[in-house]
């Protein structure tokens, strides 16, 4: 839902960063002006989706005008929440953890690695691009002693859940899952699965030769 209370299904929301790093990449390269046609031409959907998934946000073009490239962005910025900054915690600093932060694109969209935790004592006290790395049994201290937005989660799946709780009590409202597992959270709680077997397995699905995409 967003800030006005309108209601935006989950589809829509899926569809929205797409729509803008498209648009990035159109402002990279100088266009000013799209058209619903051309955005369905380069993403793979209709005209007609792609006016009313921007009518859920009030519509943003003019007929026969076509979009402002720039304008039609800058609204995504606002409409993602991308025109924020967000403090992040990783907990986990495996392979999964530190190639999140040494990923340093997440920094110019607004979301920045503040500290990782782990429970290896070889990785306790090391640092990532200074983003230093601590005990888990810090975890619920640093939380109350600094502003966090969102935890990432690249634990071991039978460690996720109880990881999850802790954040949970911790005051967090925000987790990213990385644990190849569903966590249960609190219904004020929002998580984002990113479970990369599933991505993995889809397109695994989708290159059998007997099979018939619609």
């Amino acid at each position: 839902m967003s800030k006005e209370g309108i209601y935006v299904s989950e589809a829509v929301i899926r569809r929205l960063p797409k729509y803008y790093r498209y648009l990035d990449d159109l402002e990279k390269v100088g266009i000013e002006r799209v058209s619903s046609k051309e955005l369905s031409r380069r993403m793979g959907l209709t005209a007609s989706q792609i006016r009313q998934d921007f009518n859920c946000f009030g519509g943003f073009g003019q007929q026969g005008y076509g979009y402002n490239v720039s304008e039609l962005k800058k609204e995504l910025i606002k409409i993602l929440g991308l025109d924020k900054r967000y403090n992040l915690i990783v907990i986990g600093a495996g392979n999964m953890g530190q190639a999140l932060a040494n990923y340093v694109a997440f920094e110019k969209e607004g979301f920045y690695i503040r500290a990782l935790f782990d429970i290896n004592p070889k990785l306790i006290g090391m640092t990532i691009r200074d983003i230093k790395i601590y005990d888990l049994d810090y975890l619920e201290e640093y939380i109350k002693m600094n502003p966090t937005d969102i935890a990432v989660i690249t634990t071991p799946r039978q460690e996720a859940q109880a990881i999850a709780d802790r954040l949970v009590t911790s005051g967090i409202k925000g987790i990213w899952n990385f644990a190849a597992v569903d966590i249960e959270v609190p219904q004020d709680v929002v998580v984002e699965n990113a479970h990369i077997s599933d991505s993995l397995f889809t397109l695994s699905f989708k290159t059998r030769e007997d099979i018939k995409l619609i």
